[in-house]
C-alpha cells in the first residue's frame, strides 16, 4: 500500500512540473477565470441589447397612442377655455380624494374633471362645464335638487 502511494506521488511530481501549471490555464488558472468573466460580460451585453430592443418596440407601439392623447388633451383644453362656468361638487387639497370623487362620478356617467384653482392649493371636481351663465345656473339648480345640494358654481377668469 505504501509503495502504491509513493508511485502515485512520484508520477504526479513528474507529470506536473511546477505550480505554474495550475496558474497558467489549467483548471484553476487565470485563463479559466478570464473566460468565465468574458462569458458573463457577453451575457450581460446580450441581455442589455434585448432589453433595449424591447424598449424601442414598446416606444414604437406607445407613440401613436400618446400622440392621440395629446391631440385629445389639446382639444379638451381648448373646449375648457370656452367653458367659463363650472358646476363644482367637491373641493379638496388632497389630490387623491379629488381623483376618487372624479372616478365616482365617471362611474355614474358624468364627465367629471379636476380643475386646479388659480392661486390656491385646492382642486375642484367639476361635474359639468358650460359657457352660458343662464344655462349654468339652471343646471346648477338641477344638480342641487337631484344630485348634491352642496354643489356650487365656479367661474373661471
Amino acid at each position: 500500500m505504501k509503495r502504491l502511494l509513493v508511485i502515485i506521488l512520484s508520477g504526479l511530481l513528474i507529470a506536473l512540473p511546477s505550480c505554474k501549471y495550475f496558474k497558467g490555464g489549467a483548471l484553476f488558472g487565470k485563463k479559466s477565470r478570464n473566460t468565465t468573466v468574458m462569458k458573463a460580460r457577453e451575457d450581460s451585453i446580450k441581455l442589455a441589447d434585448s432589453l433595449q430592443k424591447v424598449k424601442d418596440i414598446s416606444q414604437d407601439i406607445e407613440k401613436p397612442k400618446l400622440d392621440s392623447l395629446t391631440r385629445i388633451d389639446a382639444g379638451r383644453t381648448a373646449s375648457e377655455a370656452n367653458h367659463k362656468y363650472n358646476i363644482i361638487v367637491g373641493c379638496f387639497i388632497t389630490p387623491k380624494y379629488a381623483a376618487g370623487l372624479t372616478e365616482q362620478y365617471h362611474k355614474q356617467g358624468y364627465d367629471a374633471r379636476i380643475i386646479k384653482a388659480e392661486g390656491s392649493r385646492f382642486e375642484f371636481v367639476s361635474i359639468e362645464a358650460l359657457d352660458n351663465f343662464r344655462k349654468a345656473v339652471s343646471r346648477l339648480r338641477q344638480f342641487q335638487d337631484t344630485l348634491k345640494i352642496e354643489s356650487w358654481l365656479y367661474v373661471k377668469k
